[in-house]
């Protein structure tokens, strides 16, 4: 087991559900006050906030998809 699937869900609700869940991310996310919110920008807002809670070098990648064939990847780089 890599990580207890328990930890990793408390991890994705502080870091995800709980700053992001129903909220307009222009008007509710301090971070999209002066980033324009694509996806991009939203999967490092998503990789900056797990990075800070996971054990270090245990995040590999954040994948958000829109759609079917609309995928944004990012890897911290």
């Amino acid at each position: 087991m890599v990580m207890n699937l328990t930890d990793l869900k408390e991890y994705i609700e502080e870091a995800i559900m709980k700053p992001l869940d129903h909220k307009n991310l222009d008007l509710d996310v301090p971070y999209f006050a002066d980033v324009v919110s694509t996806t991009e920008n939203l999967s490092v807002f998503i990789w900056d906030s797990m990075v800070k809670l996971l054990p270090p070098d245990s995040l590999y990648e954040i994948k958000i998809y829109e759609t079917d064939k609309n995928i944004v990847v990012y890897r911290g780089e």
